[in-house]
């Protein structure tokens, strides 16, 4: 027979009661997925369950995921390409690279959508649009448009040999999960950290994401809406979607129906003691209520010194609105958050999408993130959380070396690049490489998953452990640890 709770425990002021619960109904419902998974298992021989645990020795604890929309132009960020400019007006063919066009090296990408204006390959050389200089130890090349950027290559692993296999801005959906556009959706990188490792704050959400998000605002998928990211914006008043209840209700009030509640809850627990759910929708309920408490105490950043908010560009208007959220990011991983996840570039597509006037608009974009992010990486340097922290700075395709209209660039998922820094990451690096013109990843190519597999193994994560009974995972989305730099 079902077990009920009994009916006269909760027979109180029913809609003062519901007005609470409504103001919990996303992060409670999200927690209590959660729990409800990790207690119930599944049934597959063998398998159970992350135990929270990492499978070996981590060296890093948390991950930063900055994630440029639209597409980053390589050859103008990170990957420099002196050709570019000697053959610059001739077709791709009148050069000595022509064979970057053969049909055997373009058949990997699956085009979404014939035709479509964009995504396709552009044939007239479009010269350099920056120029750039040499950083570090090394002399590694980073553009213009990067400077600050450039100051911190020694702790920059640069990866130039990417390549995916969607030539439309479904790839930003690919970068983060490792499937096509045109595949059913699966779990995000930030979705298998958040699955494979446990808390280590119980009072926040272990996987944030900030900024615009489009092609797909989910990232459990088959592993259960308790496993997607909880968004935030960087407005101490309302941060979270549930970060105040609804209605006139007063912080006092709101915390004297939760203590009710709660008393009630657990009275219920005593006389149901084999009650599982109840006991996770307790939990649940619990950790929804010191959410609301501590996310946006996090968020103030008035005990924070001048010197840091000039360090993150909180002084400027250009970069102020990236340069929060990246405070806020240092600040959560502060206080143990595993994940966070920002999108920076607005619009569908994404702002980095230049298919004309790239050189004002990049240098523009540039202007507002470089130094915030250097900023980033300087801070937690001199408090010692970069060892421990994992900074990727990615986006889903590079851009074409032709031409599109005057001054523009397309698509581009044959190669691009990203890079990594800090949690145990060796810097100073610039790894793999393009084709003189930046076409192909030719020496040490990456797809996309490497990157996954390379951050889960920085946090004593091996990919290939990472699965859910009835799922499968092709052998691509487990990805290979890049060795070189780790």
């Amino acid at each position: 027979m079902q077990q009920r709770e009994p009916q006269p425990l909760f027979d109180f002021d029913s809609m003062r009661r519901r007005t609470f619960l409504n103001s919990l109904t996303g992060l409670g419902g999200l927690a209590l997925h959660s729990m409800m998974l990790g207690e119930s298992g599944a049934s597959e021989a063998g398998w159970k369950p992350p135990s929270g645990l990492p499978h070996f020795a981590p060296k890093a604890k948390s991950v930063i995921w900055l994630f440029m929309r639209g597409g980053v132009s390589h050859m103008e960020s990170f990957d420099p390409k002196p050709a570019l400019n000697q053959y610059a007006g001739q077709t791709i063919a009148e050069t000595p690279y022509a064979d970057v066009q053969s049909p055997e090296k373009l058949k990997r990408v699956r085009v979404v959508v014939v035709n479509d204006a964009n995504g396709q390959q552009r044939n007239e050389i479009f010269p350099l649009q920056v120029g750039f200089r040499r950083y570090g130890e090394n002399g590694i090349a980073v553009s213009d448009w990067f400077p600050h950027i450039g100051s911190c290559i020694d702790d920059i692993a640069v990866i130039r040999s990417m390549w995916t296999t969607d030539d439309n801005h479904g790839a930003q959906v690919q970068f983060h999960s490792g499937r096509h556009m045109l595949d059913p959706r699966v779990p995000t990188i930030g979705a298998w950290v958040n699955y494979g490792l446990g808390t280590l704050n119980d009072n926040l959400p272990q996987f944030i994401s900030m900024g615009p998000r489009f092609f797909d605002r989910r990232d459990g998928h088959y592993l259960g809406p308790a496993y997607d990211a909880v968004g935030l914006k960087v407005d101490p008043e309302h941060p979270l979607d549930y970060a105040k209840p609804q209605g006139d209700i007063t912080a006092a009030e709101q915390q004297a129906e939760f203590s009710l509640i709660n008393r009630l809850n657990r009275l219920a627990g005593k006389q149901y003691p084999g009650d599982q759910e109840l006991e996770a929708r307790i939990k649940a309920y619990e950790l929804a209520y010191r959410m609301q408490t501590a996310v946006p105490d996090i968020i103030r950043f008035d005990r924070e010194t001048e010197a840091t908010h000039r360090l993150y560009g909180l002084d400027q208007d250009e970069t102020r609105p990236f340069g929060q959220q990246l405070l806020a990011a240092r600040r959560f991983v502060e206080k143990g958050v595993r994940f966070i996840q920002i999108m920076h570039g607005d619009g569908a597509a994404g702002a980095w999408d230049q298919h004309s006037g790239l050189k004002a608009k990049h240098s523009q974009l540039a202007g507002q993130v470089y130094r915030p992010i250097a900023g980033l990486l300087s801070d937690l340097k001199q408090r010692g959380l970069l060892q421990e922290t994992l900074v990727v700075f990615a986006t889903e395709f590079g851009r074409t070396p032709g031409t599109q209209g005057s001054d523009g660039r397309d698509h581009h998922p044959y190669g691009f690049s990203v890079w990594l820094a800090g949690g145990g990451i060796r810097g100073g690096i610039a790894h793999g490489s393009t084709d003189e013109i930046g076409f192909h990843a030719v020496e040490h190519p990456h797809y996309v998953t490497d990157v996954h597999a390379t951050l889960l193994h920085q946090l004593g994560l091996h990919s290939h452990r990472l699965h859910v009974p009835g799922h499968h995972r092709l052998e691509q989305d487990f990805g290979l640890v890049i060795g070189e730099f780790i």
